[in-house]
């Protein structure tokens, strides 16, 4: 299909720069069967889902990612995309006409990489010299990586620092905060434990290529980063539970529908899940385990947009998203939620 299908306007007001508080007090779309649009706030999500439902959360955590440094004279930027080992990570790097293989950058507080091999998207394998963990280093040095469409417009401060977590956050690896659940409380999780409703975690460490731009001008010509994700048994057994006494699964963000309909067989059963996936979904795309998403809003012509109109059909969703524009929605990561149930 083609890219620009999945343009639209935004004005550059309705791109939230922090969130609302508390939390579960984002505004939140219904979008559901047909016609469907209905306005909400997060913590309404009780009432609109069934006793018996699943939500599946995502439990990675976001380092500090993002690096600054120098090459003799030269400033280089790096964001950490995915680690490889212990001591290498693969980063976009800022300012790489002026990096060769084999040179070092020095990133300050005694935290210095060598860019060991160059890849054919650009980034660059760093390998973190020194005996102390990786996750030490970038604590040290790093900041968190927040969203170039952020990121552009104010500078990250300590605020970020817990505003781009989410409540599950427990293993680290991520650079990219799962944003769907950035509007979680324990007064709302309080709140869907009372409504009989279930909760499942897995875990998919977002890459930085999430907010890389859709630069090919056919869906066909674009190809996804990988990332790694990990379903353990006990939690395939748990959610294919759930199906087979009728309740529904509910991905809380897009990391998380990607990661299960990466496990799940042809006939919906989950399977147990452990290595990278680069499941690029769109318009078209037969889903196999998940029967509802709740999401931020995306960028226009994005790979998420694009997995959204694939769940609930692209002119809907162009409908829907000038519905929350008209109405004031906030978007993007720090931005309103909305919940989609296809049928």
């Amino acid at each position: 299909m083609r890219v620009d299908l999945f343009d639209f306007d935004l004005p550059a007001e309705r791109i939230a720069l922090r969130p609302v508080a508390p939390r579960d007090s984002a505004r939140m779309l219904h979008i559901h069967g047909q016609q469907g649009l209905t306005d909400h706030v997060v913590r309404d999500l009780p009432d609109l889902l069934r006793k018996g439902d699943c939500l599946i959360f995502n439990d990675t955590r976001v380092i500090p990612a993002q690096l600054e440094g120098t090459r003799g004279d030269a400033k280089i930027g790096a964001t950490l995309h995915k680690r490889i080992d212990l001591r290498r990570w693969q980063a976009f790097i800022r300012n790489a006409k002026r990096l060769r293989v084999g040179e070092s950058v020095d990133f300050g507080r005694d935290v210095v990489a060598v860019a060991e091999e160059r890849h054919e998207d650009g980034s660059f394998t760093l390998y973190f010299e020194g005996d102390e963990p990786v996750e030490l280093l970038l604590e040290r040095a790093g900041t968190m990586p927040l969203p170039p469409y952020i990121a552009g417009k104010r500078p990250t401060d300590e605020r970020d620092a817990q505003d781009y977590q989410t409540m599950f956050a427990e293993k680290d690896g991520a650079v990219a905060a799962p944003t769907a659940s950035l509007h979680f409380t324990p007064e709302l999780m309080a709140g869907i434990e009372a409504a009989g409703i279930e909760t499942a975690t897995l875990t998919l460490h977002v890459g930085a290529g999430t907010f890389l731009p859709v630069k090919a001008e056919d869906t066909t010509e674009h190809r996804m980063h990988h990332e790694w994700g990990q379903i353990d048994a006990d939690t395939a057994y748990r959610l294919n539970s759930v199906r087979e006494k009728g309740g529904r699964l509910i991905a809380v963000g897009t990391t998380s529908l990607r990661l299960i309909e990466s496990a799940a067989d042809k006939d919906g059963t989950i399977n147990p899940f452990s290595g990278d996936t680069d499941i690029f979904i769109t318009p078209g795309y037969r889903f196999k385990a998940i029967q509802g998403l709740m999401t931020n809003f995306h960028l226009p012509k994005s790979t998420l947009f694009m997995l959204v109109s694939a769940l609930m059909g692209r002119e809907k969703m162009q409908a829907a998203y000038a519905h929350a524009i008209a109405n004031d929605y906030r978007f993007y990561s720090y931005g309103d939620s909305s919940l989609l149930i296809p049928a």
